[in-house]
């Protein structure tokens, strides 16, 4: 675990599950309030109730999910702050940084010139007095009053005969609040604060509460599991004791820490439990899969992998026979696969995503397709219908743009059994039946819905499942989001694909840049203009809800429009080129129309918004520009300079970044021009951006994190991972001695949500 000087925790809805030690709630703890003839504090008083609130503080409370006792110890701190310790005023030196306790003997508020003042007051101890001083801080006035106790903390200089401290870091405090330990210093916990509650606040109200309710919480974890974590964790390389601290221990070492050690095996204790529960969660999913569903058992025999394999023009690459096999053991299973298949852009998913349909065709069951959209949905059909023209496959295309009697025509084939492959988008799931679905893949996983998949299921038989995506995951989102799946990757690329160069740029270059577009033309290539917004208000992210716009609408006159790039484009800096334009307004046959005439040459450049961005092939496209870079992800960057590594000559792709400021001060985009590596960046981006809800959609609806961070505690996730699986492959029911409340626990959190795969 890192340093707990540094560490981040996180709050959310009060409870505590996965937390709160308990495994049946609070039944039978009582409460405290009006008529009650029990003083006792117990977990369930009301905050209203507690000594030192009232109505209004509490109200104000509840804006922290505050509501009754039991909040307060699950009131995670959001780090901690260790400063020095108290020193006395013989001891300060000039600019060695210093900690002094003293209370407030003479304040003053000096106003100089309009809007310029001075704050200084005096703080004083029985070692003597020192100054400080503010600048321009005229509320510091209402805050430091006289006879305040406070603590201050900074880098002193002489000032005259009297130590100065200038801006320093302060705190009110308490006599009480002064927790010496045995090296004279101070562990202070920093918790999130809404309006009107100070720091000193929460830690006068938590202290009591914390050191009085500890105790009552239940413990889940028995002491063999505690040990054992311990053990595991400290093969890392962790300092731990020898078990994990009982919950009170860990929070009372959370919450009022006597030293580093004693804060560290609290957090480590914390972020396990709640990382184990999790993983537990997703063991039992993972049995469920293989104990309760049914799926066809399609066998891939020697003959039948040579007779696929011969299909494909081209050499496989080691990760791409080395999946296939994989794949075809999961196929011949009696019980669903249920596989994730990640990789880089180019990395070849869809030449696997067809072997495992042509397995299943084989083995007389029909399997399908689904593409986020409809311009890639064609894409796929028309490299299938190419690549099985002399077959006696049978394919059929599904989606929006159809007619109505096309698309009855369609389901009442896919229905009888005369359609083996279906390709079609989210059309795919509404209103259609199956004769004997052996296999779904879903083409990036993230655009579709957990409801939307379920659907595809046909009576007891389950299809398996090959979910792809070309967004790298992080290795530690993999082991939660993704817990349930087994994962499979790709980071070969096939041979013979060019190299491709990434530059930032500002308003500077444009010139420069369409002169490079118009060369790179004149040599036969092609060039993408990516554009971030449709129109005035429809931003290019939102791709399918800028269906639902008015396409009459007027082009907004704006840099970041792809209306206005385009005309701006035709009629200047390109106008010697064939320009098309293509967006998410447009009818879907119009699209298409727009993307044949790219994809064989009829136009020089396109200028589009992310349409464009996952799975459009068109290899002789090699120059790409991206305006308004700094509005898009990592991830959507990385897939868009994906478009551009199709073929065998280099790429070249310019992201023009909005405002004055140099491009290169923006981290993000620092990081994709020097990074091609799409595994990289996925860990770069979660870096940079945090892992928001856990489980997302796909846990619709659970609970968030509350004190582990999945890249901080990458190490205790691992170890909670091994160890849930563990327990559930002896003791699948959670049924031994000392599990019952850890279990109740699991299913309190997790019960709703743990087909987290497929979303049955």
């Amino acid at each position: 675990m890192s340093d707990p000087r540094t560490t981040e925790s996180r709050t959310n809805e009060s409870g505590g599950a996965g937390l709160d030690s308990s495994g049946s709630g609070n039944a039978g703890l009582g409460n405290t309030g009006p008529g009650n003839s029990e003083s006792t504090l117990t977990l369930t008083t009301p905050i209203q109730y507690l000594p030192g609130i009232g109505p209004a503080r509490a109200a104000k409370l509840r804006k922290l999910g505050l509501r009754i006792a039991r909040d307060f110890l699950f009131l995670f701190p959001r780090n901690h702050t260790f400063p020095p310790p108290p020193t006395r005023v013989a001891d300060l030196q000039e600019g060695e940084p210093a900690t002094f306790i003293g209370t407030i003997t003479d304040a003053e508020l000096i106003s100089r010139t309009p809007g310029k003042s001075l704050f200084a007051a005096i703080v004083e101890n029985e070692s003597g007095a020192v100054r400080i001083v503010f600048f321009n801080q005229p509320f510091r006035a209402e805050q430091l009053t006289f006879d305040t106790r406070v603590r201050i903390s900074g880098s002193p200089k002489l000032a005259g005969l009297r130590w100065e401290f200038t801006h320093p870091n302060y705190e009110i405090i308490q006599e009480d609040e002064l927790q010496e330990q045995d090296d004279g210093g101070l562990i202070l916990a920093n918790y999130p604060l809404t309006e009107g509650i100070k720091q000193s606040d929460l830690r006068r109200l938590a202290r009591p509460l914390i050191e009085e309710l500890a105790g009552q919480l239940p413990e889940v974890l028995p002491e063999r599991l505690r040990r054992d974590a311990a053990e595991r964790l400290k093969r890392t390389g962790m300092e731990l004791p020898d078990a994990l601290p009982e919950i009170g221990e860990s929070l009372r070492g959370i919450h009022l820490p006597e030293s580093e050690a004693d804060l560290r095996a609290a957090q480590t204790r914390l972020v396990f439990q709640e990382l184990l529960v999790m993983q537990l969660a997703l063991a039992m999913r993972r049995r469920s899969l293989t104990s309760e569903l049914r799926a066809p058992s399609l066998e891939c025999s020697a003959t039948v992998r040579n007779r696929i394999l011969r299909r494909f023009p081209f050499d496989l690459t080691g990760d791409q026979r080395r999946v296939m096999d994989v794949i075809a053991a999961d196929m011949a299973r009696q019980y669903p696969m249920n596989r994730l298949l990640q990789g880089d852009v180019g990395s070849g998913k869809t030449v696997v995503a067809i072997f495992a349909m042509l397995v299943a065709v084989a083995g007389g069951y029909q399997a399908t397709l689904m593409a986020p959209t409809e311009v890639l949905a064609r894409q796929h059909h028309a490299t299938l219908t190419k690549m099985l023209a002399d077959s006696r496959v049978r394919i059929g295309l599904l989606c929006g743009s159809l007619t109505a009697a096309e698309r009855r025509d369609t389901i009442a084939k896919i229905k009888s059994g005369e359609l083996d492959l279906i390709i079609g988008t989210q059309a795919l799931v509404y209103g259609v039946q199956f004769h004997q679905l052996g296999l779904c893949v879903i083409d990036e996983q993230h655009k579709f819905g957990v409801k939307q998949r379920v659907t595809l299921r046909d009576g007891g038989i389950d299809p398996h499942y090959l979910v792809m995506s070309a967004t790298p995951i992080p290795r530690s989102v993999a082991m939660t989001q993704f817990g349930d799946v087994d994962l499979s990757t790709l980071r070969e690329k096939p041979a013979g694909r060019g190299a491709v160069h990434t530059y930032l740029a500002g308003d500077s270059w444009r010139d420069r840049w369409w002169t490079f577009v118009r060369q790179r033309v004149a040599e036969g290539r092609q060039a993408f203009v990516v554009a971030p917004r449709v129109g005035p208000e429809v931003e290019a992210a939102d791709e399918e809800l800028s269906e639902l716009v008015d396409a009459t609408e007027p082009p907004a006159e704006d840099i970041t429009s792809v209306h206005a790039t385009y005309e701006k484009l035709r009629t200047g800096p390109l106008k010697d080129l064939r320009v098309g334009l293509l967006h998410g307004r447009m009818a879907s046959d119009e699209k298409q129309r727009v993307m044949e005439l790219f994809a064989e040459g009829e136009l020089d450049v396109l200028v589009s918004t992310t349409v464009i961005e996952v799975g459009i092939d068109v290899p002789n496209a090699t120059v790409m520009a991206i305006l308004g870079g700094n509005r898009f992800g990592l991830a959507q960057l990385h897939q868009l300079r994906g478009r551009v590594s199709r073929g065998k000559h280099a790429g070249h792709v310019c992201v023009f970044v909005d405002g004055d400021g140099p491009p290169e001060e923006d981290e993000r985009l620092k990081v994709f021009e020097q990074t091609l590596d799409g595994f990289e960046l996925a860990e770069a981006d979660y870096r940079l951006r945090g892992p928001g809800d856990v489980l997302g959609q796909r846990q619709s609806g659970g609970a968030k994190l509350r004190i582990a961070d999945l890249h901080r505690d990458m190490e205790i996730l691992q170890v909670a991972r091994e160890m849930a699986q563990d327990w559930i492959d002896r003791d699948p029911e959670m049924e031994s001695e000392g599990l019952e409340l850890l279990k109740s626990q699991v299913l309190r959190r997790y019960g709703n949500h743990l087909d987290l795969g497929d979303g049955a």
